[in-house]
């Protein structure tokens, strides 16, 4: 498959994954965790990773919780 690349700000990138999450879980918790691993590993290069990455974990369990009504 080919593969592009995107540069995104962390609030553009928050918002795909807070639309992603209201699409049905099985169909995108794959794509979720793949945004989330690559902007986490980028922004820990960057040496940013604890604050933004505390946004991306909270943002994927409002999702998780969403998905499963808790």
């Amino acid at each position: 498959m080919e593969k592009i690349s995107l540069e995104l700000t962390i609030d553009e990138a928050n918002t795909i994954l807070a639309a992603l999450g209201q699409q049905p879980y099985i169909k995108v918790a794959e794509l979720v965790q793949k945004i989330q691993g690559q902007g986490a590993s980028q922004l820990n290069a960057q040496g940013e990773g604890d604050l933004n990455g505390n946004l991306q974990e909270k943002e994927l369990r409002h999702i998780a919780t969403a998905k499963n009504g808790k």
